[in-house]
């Protein structure tokens, strides 16, 4: 089955030069059938084209709701294996208001119709021919009705930054239902200075009333990142590689030399599953704790108490801690307004979580919309990742001072503590891969989400911004480090060709070549030695520009990444993420060796 579906242009947004307008409108009523309706832009008509599908019209207050649906209940796939599910889900919940220059919405609602083909038939001819040559023609007349209107033509232009959006795995949002999102460190971003500054100083305080001498200590946010690793039974705070094997561990504030490292672990795994040795900093809520741990070397943080106390105090000042973003709820009601059904699943209990969303959404949203109205549910104290893993209690929030009722079926648009993943499942009727969760977690948002029920996964990592800007900047040095690991590459083979004549000489076997048997011994023995020299030279340099350098953004455990929430903005809630091709390590030698795909005849 073809669609094709053309672009018509919001009213909300500026009105350019040239004015759309109705240049030819016919419809032809039919049982569940429209045939024909023609919109143009300027003196340019568009062919009505036939359009068979199921429509309902039905009288609301403030005008008609036109929706468009399949006509079947089977679902196709991609070439990806990506469902287009969501290709035809075209609905318009209710009119656009009219643009200040239209008089009414009446003369307005057909430039909202879009053209969508379900059954091709002979009023096609003008898409007949070679279909790359018909996409590369509309997509380039896409395009300039997109530039002409004033309107980006496709994230590309934002995906090459820091706010990008990417991809680990094809993720087509169309076929998308429902988005679920965490709220701290996702939906609001606190500011690390002042929330872990003020966690660390509860914590000290804690600490100090139990006698311990932790006067002089002060909270060093370049200490630790996420993704570290605390060993509480040495005492280290290490990093692994994507093996699990340690790289480089720091004891105390104090940074371990590499043959320290290796005598103190050798080819021990960190194993994450052993929860009474390894503790992994998932998250920045672990900022502080890991300081406090590193220079404490191992006390216990009493977390609960901390953050009992940091909250109440954030609930007071929310400015001085919450970093405000404008663009974020207008993501969220891109995406509600396209059909996806927004849940809240966090932790945070109701009073806290209703506080800090007020905060930092009501005063961007439009038309004096609550936060509420953005989520068709919202779970608090949710108790994740159990929350993805087993049934818990659930209570229904029944007043606005939080009082609870006990509730065993949780409903769409319901505010509720506590449940399980598989209510919410139940509720909408959405099931699995259907669902995408956005959290910064890597563990209770996104690992388990993805494990226990097979949702996509989309991880937040505010880190993000600094890295790639550091990557961006550190281009030349990174071309600098690939030459010289190549250049020992090189000279690597070339000694080790050497060094086999040599030994095959010493073992009284010919070498190689003629040449190489006979050759002097004093010249062959000098040339392994000066290459000797010079492999060791580029290990000294080779070395510490590699420790600079860092590894790789680890990114199997979601389906796409990104810096903040807000970045969907730059992207349609329409949006095909496709990942970059995944090659093994003989792929990429096709392309030198280009003879190697020819049969033995013709070598």
């Amino acid at each position: 089955m073809a669609v094709r579906a053309y672009y018509v242009p919001n009213p909300l947004l500026p009105r350019p030069a040239l004015v759309p307008q109705i240049v030819e409108t016919k419809m032809k009523k039919k049982k569940n059938k429209i045939v024909g309706v023609g919109v143009g832009v300027g003196n340019t008509a568009t062919k009505p084209s036939r359009m068979s599908c199921r429509c309902t019209t039905k009288s609301v207050s403030g005008g008609d709701v036109f929706s468009v649906a399949q006509t079947t209940t089977t679902h196709d796939f991609d070439y990806l294996g990506q469902s287009t599910k969501g290709d035809l889900n075209l609905t318009f919940s209710k009119p656009f208001p009219p643009h200040p220059t239209t008089t009414s919405t009446s003369q307005l609602r057909p430039l909202i119709f879009c053209f969508i083909n379900a059954e091709i038939d002979g009023q096609e001819a003008a898409l007949e021919g070679p279909i790359e040559e018909v996409a590369r023609l509309k997509a380039e007349e896409a395009e300039d009705l997109l530039n002409h209107l004033g309107i980006p033509p496709g994230p590309f232009s934002s995906r090459p930054s820091s706010r990008g959006i990417f991809c680990s795995r094809t993720l087509n949002l169309r076929s998308i239902s429902a988005i679920g999102y965490d709220m701290d460190y996702t939906l609001m971003h606190y500011n690390v200075m002042a929330w872990e500054g003020r966690a660390y100083d509860y914590c000290m305080d804690n600490l100090r009333n139990i006698g311990f001498p932790v006067d002089g200590l002060a909270f060093d946010p370049d200490l630790v990142i996420r993704g570290l690793v605390m060993d509480k039974e040495k005492g280290n705070l290490v990093k692994a590689d994507r093996f699990g094997y340690v790289k480089r561990a720091m004891h105390g504030t104090k940074m371990l030399s590499t043959q320290a490292v290796s005598e103190m672990y050798g080819r021990e795994l960190v194993d994450l599953r052993k929860e009474s040795r390894w503790e992994f900093l998932n998250t920045l809520f672990s900022v502080s704790e890991a300081v406090a741990y590193m220079q404490a070397v191992g006390k216990a943080l009493f977390r609960a108490h901390v953050e009992g106390q940091l909250k109440s105090e954030i609930m007071s000042k929310p400015e001085l801690f919450v970093e405000p973003d404008p663009e974020l709820p207008l993501a969220l009601l891109d995406q509600k307004e396209a059909g996806k059904r927004l849940l809240l699943i966090t932790n945070s209990d109701y009073h806290y979580t209703d506080k800090m969303m007020r905060h930092s959404f009501n005063r961007f949203l439009p038309n004096d919309m609550d936060w509420r109205e953005l989520f068709d549910m919202v779970i608090v104290s949710a108790r994740k990742p159990e929350f993805f893993q087993m049934s818990h209690p659930m209570y229904e929030v029944v007043t606005g001072e939080g009082l609870m009722r006990p509730c065993f079926k949780a409903r769409p648009g319901g505010l509720y503590s506590g449940g399980s993943a598989q209510m919410v499942e139940n509720s909408l009727d959405i099931h699995g891969d259907e669902i995408l969760y956005v959290g910064d977690h890597i563990y209770t948002d996104v690992s388990q989400s993805k494990v226990h029920l097979r949702w996509r996964t989309a991880l937040i990592c505010r880190e993000l911004e600094e890295e790639y800007n550091a990557l961006i900047h550190g281009r030349g040095h990174r071309a600098t480090l690939i030459e010289l690991i190549n250049q020992k590459e090189v000279v690597g083979d070339h000694f080790n060709q050497l060094r086999l004549a040599l030994q095959r000489r010493t073992k009284g076997r010919p070498a190689q070549t003629l040449a190489a048997t006979h050759m002097d011994d004093k010249d062959l023995t000098e040339s392994i030695q000066k290459l000797l020299i010079v492999m060791q030279r580029l290990d000294q340099k080779i070395a510490p520009m590699l420790e600079a350098d860092g590894e790789h953004f680890n990114r199997r455990y979601a389906d796409i990444y990104t810096s903040r929430v807000s970045n969907f903005l730059h992207y349609t809630p329409f949006m095909y993420f496709r990942s970059q091709e995944q090659t093994l390590a003989h792929d990429s030698y096709s392309s030198y060796h280009p003879k190697l795909s020819q049969s033995p005849e013709s070598l």
